[in-house]
Formats: structure tokens, sequence, C-alpha cells
């Protein structure tokens, strides 16, 4: 249950908020108080089409609540969009404290199979729209010496996952851009956060399940709603979460992960320097032993939803 008034007074920009986890952000932080910009272009799944009714929707039930939003379809992928998602933010309301980089498109398919249209459409909304986004509201956040950012990273770029070579990619992307801002505007009590989402909604809904392992997964997952990811972006946005900075969380139905961070594990050394031939017969045996395996998201976080 979100905490009434945590956000009173801030005002969050959620992008993707036109259903699924960005709608439940954007419902969850209005009613903690903040007024939101719903930002959605309502496209398919692919990223194909258009329309302001899934925003509509949002907005329609925020107000309901007792709420304040309006609603911006500006593209993220889009330098010059992205500053008017932002400027929406300031015209409507006054100022900026939250930016939740939430939308996203998928085009999965096979490595060997994937198009360069498949890769930029992606990268552009999942990485290069959470960076226009964000800069977009720097300089707001650095002259107010106040923000916080919440990115969606995934499972599939921490860990990985079979035909999202582009997904995982942006994924991963959004973690090291994460750490940067965190890094670049700590000296502006300004904190970059990112939570990898588990629920059921449309950016699952594509997931393959041919084999009865792979329908049983899919079991699972139906029961992860996209609101159990609410209070965590609601916390990381609010002044509670003041000393946040930087890390990396997942909520999956009544659970809270901290991600380790990328850092070496195992070292060799060899006073004379190495050859190829060295490496093959000493270097790489002796790292062998701390070798990850291939795995997927599944594999690594196997158990079922508590």
């Amino acid at each position: 249950m979100t905490q009434a008034g945590m956000l009173d007074g801030k005002v969050a920009v959620v992008t993707g908020a036109g259903g699924g986890i960005g709608r439940e952000i954007a419902v969850a932080m209005a009613l903690a108080g903040a007024a939101v910009v719903i930002n959605d272009i309502g496209v398919s799944l692919s990223g194909h089409g258009g329309s302001a009714t899934p925003a509509e929707q949002t907005r329609q039930i925020i107000e309901q609540r007792g709420g304040r939003a309006v609603i911006n379809t500006d593209s993220v992928s889009d330098w010059t969009s992205a500053q008017h998602i932002v400027q929406a933010a300031i015209d409507s309301f006054g100022r900026i404290d939250i930016v939740v980089n939430n939308a996203g498109i998928l085009r999965d398919v096979m490595f060997h199979k994937m198009t360069a249209e498949d890769w930029t459409s992606v990268i552009n909304v999942h990485l290069n729209g959470s960076f226009f986004v964000s800069r977009a509201a720097a300089g707001h956040f650095r002259a107010q010496n106040s923000g916080a950012y919440v990115h969606m990273t995934s499972t599939s770029g921490l860990i990985g996952n079979v035909g999202q070579a582009n997904y995982s990619a942006a994924k991963l992307g959004i973690v090291a851009l994460s750490k940067s801002i965190a890094l670049d505007m700590q000296r502006f009590n300004v904190r970059s956060n990112c939570i990898a989402p588990f629920a059921w909604s449309r950016m699952t809904s594509s997931i393959p399940a041919e084999t009865p392992e792979a329908k049983a997964r899919l079991a699972r997952i139906e029961q992860m709603t996209p609101d159990k990811n609410a209070p965590l972006a609601v916390y990381l946005g609010s002044d509670a979460a003041g000393e946040v900075n930087g890390q990396i969380f997942s909520a999956r139905m009544n659970e809270i992960f901290l991600f380790s961070h990328t850092r070496p594990i195992r070292s060799v050394h060899r006073g004379e320097g190495w050859t190829p031939e060295l490496i093959a017969e000493h270097g790489m045996p002796a790292l062998k032993a701390s070798f990850y395996p291939l795995d997927r998201s599944g594999d690594v976080i196997g158990w079922d939803p508590v």
C-alpha cells in the first residue's frame, strides 16, 4: 500500500504510463501526492500506431481518485520531443522532481535474424529515450538542487535472455547511464536508481511458451501484477530515499532484490607477462573455475514468486 502524502508537492514525469507498470507507477505517485505527467504515445508493443487513449485512461483513473495529471504524447526517442515532455511538467505544474523512464517497445528475434531496424528501434526508445528525457530534466534538477531518476532496467540485461539482444543491450546500457548520472549529479543532490521489474504486462506477453517448462514459467509470471512495482518507484522518488543513489533494485511480487554491480572476482598474475600459449596453458584454467554459465533470467531467479 502506497504511503499517502509521501510525494506531496512533487511533480513526476512517467514515460510509457498508458498501461502496465507505467500506469501503476503514475497512479501510485498521484495517490502519494505528486502531480503527474502521463507520457505515452499509445503505440503497439512493437512501436507501431499511436493513440492518446491509453494515456486518457490513466488520467481518468488518477482524477477519479482525486489526483492531478496531464497527458503528453511526445516520443521519448527524439531529443526535441523529450524536451517537450519535461516542459509539460514545467508548464502544467511549475516544476519537476521525479523522472521515471519506463517507456519501451519490444522487437524480440534471435540475434542471427535481427535486422538493423529491430536493433535501432529498441535502442532508440529504451536507451536513447532514457538519456533524452533524463537530460531534459537535468538543468531543472541542477537549478533546484534536487531531483530523482528512476530507470526501468531488466533482468534480460542484468542476467541474460534468449532472442532479446536489442532489449538486453539497451537495458544494461540504462544501468550504466543511471550510475553515470548518479556520479555526475550527486553534487546537486540528484539521485538515480534502477528497477528491474517483474510483472505480467504487454512487455512480457510476447514471451514464447511452447514447452511445458516455459508454460509453467509464464503461469508464475502471470501472478506478478504490475502494481507490485509501484511502491518501490514511489519510495525511490521520495525524500525518504535521500541516501539511496546509484543502486539496482528489483521488485518481484512481495520480494525486493538488491542487485550487485560488476566487479573483478578473480585474477591471475605472471611477472614475466603472458603469451597466448601461456594464457591457454595456465591463465585461463586458473580463471575457469569462476566462469559464469550461460544463464538466462529464469535460470537464476527460478523460484516461485512469494
